[in-house]
């Protein structure tokens, strides 16, 4: 199923728009990634184990967003957006939603 950020999918033409099609996941944090993290934060650079958690995340958001435009009858997804919110201390949530439309 293609999704896009766009309004349209260019060569394509939507011919139904089946509503608002969403996928989230929350997770915490590991408290041995923040152990190293506070070390890295003194030297700098990239935190791998938080852009390990953060695209592990928005992968199974958007496995649950497709998994729901699909049963909707959808094969294609407008407008997709990431939304993130702080749910606990530790817990974070990631929200992939858009739009599920038919197209040709």
């Amino acid at each position: 199923m293609q999704y896009v950020t766009t309004e349209e999918i260019t060569g394509k033409k939507i011919v139904k728009v089946l509503g608002t099609v969403a996928g989230n996941t929350v997770r915490a944090r590991w408290v041995g990634a923040d152990i190293v993290a506070a070390l890295r934060n003194i030297i700098g650079g990239e935190i791998p184990e938080y852009s390990k958690l953060l695209t592990d995340s928005r992968n199974q958001a958007v496995e649950r967003m497709l998994k729901h435009a699909e049963e909707l009858g959808a094969n294609a997804i407008v407008c997709v957006r990431f939304q993130t919110s702080t749910i606990a201390q530790a817990g974070e949530e990631l929200l992939a939603y858009g739009t599920a439309v038919v197209v040709k």
